[in-house]
């Protein structure tokens, strides 16, 4: 494969990052707040590395690193961990998607823009030692099959509504997309077209209050159901 044209869709990867958390100026401190979120919660099992301590072969290094892997240092997550878990992990797949789909664009006319894509992402899959001690330590794994979900949900939205539209969306945390957006990319298309944001139980909350505030104002006079002011 010609490297040039390899080195150009990288680095044309790195712009769209870098465009993105550019744009979306929230968007790094949202993610660190996130997996400072997630790892409050972890701690070590100390019992359960005196015991490897206490049973350790030095003439078997691959002993504690066996340990580290499989993840028996770390007790299980709390139900608040893997909620913050599932938050950060959807962050994720909606930047990849988002890249994926801009690089996409971009890259159209290298003539092999489409292996290219594929290398990176079965390299994405396979991952490495790090990443795969990483998944086993946190729990955190990019998944494929996500990933591939959030860029048809972002190339969708372009094909629907146009790639202005769609970058607005990282305009606010509020109205980035959601996981279920990323199951259902119709639903959120037809929030997007219909001109009217959804409401959301804030929303109609206050909404509700104003009309409230509306129904118990004292009707002007004139309307006929109002006494005339007295002379």
């Amino acid at each position: 494969m010609d490297d040039d044209q390899v080195q150009l869709y990288l680095a044309v990867r790195e712009l769209a990052h870098a465009r993105l958390f550019r744009h979306a100026r929230w968007l790094r401190l949202h993610l660190i707040s996130s997996i400072r979120e997630f790892s409050q919660g972890i701690s070590i099992d100390t019992s359960r590395l005196e015991e490897l301590a206490v049973d350790f072969d030095p003439s078997n290094p691959e002993q504690l690193q066996d340990a580290m892997r499989s993840g028996a240092l770390i007790p299980p997550k709390t139900d608040e961990q893997l909620a913050a878990l599932g938050r950060l992990e959807t962050t994720l797949a909606l930047i990849e998607g988002w890249v994926d789909v801009v690089t996409a664009k971009a890259t159209e006319r290298l003539p092999k823009s489409g292996a290219i894509a594929e290398m990176v992402r079965r390299r994405r899959a396979a991952g490495g030692p790090a990443e795969s001690a990483f998944a086993t330590l946190v729990g955190l794994e990019l998944r494929p099959r996500r990933l591939r979900e959030a860029a048809a949900m972002w190339q969708a939205v372009s094909d629907s509504v146009g790639g202005e539209t769609r970058d607005g969306l990282w305009a606010h945390p509020d109205i980035v997309p959601t996981s279920d957006d990323i199951d259902d990319p119709q639903s959120l298309i037809a929030r997007l077209t219909s001109g009217e944001p959804e409401l959301d139980d804030v929303d109609r909350a206050i909404a509700d209050l104003l009309s409230d505030d509306r129904d118990d104002r004292p009707h002007e006079a004139g309307d006929g159901s109002a006494e005339e002011p007295k002379q």
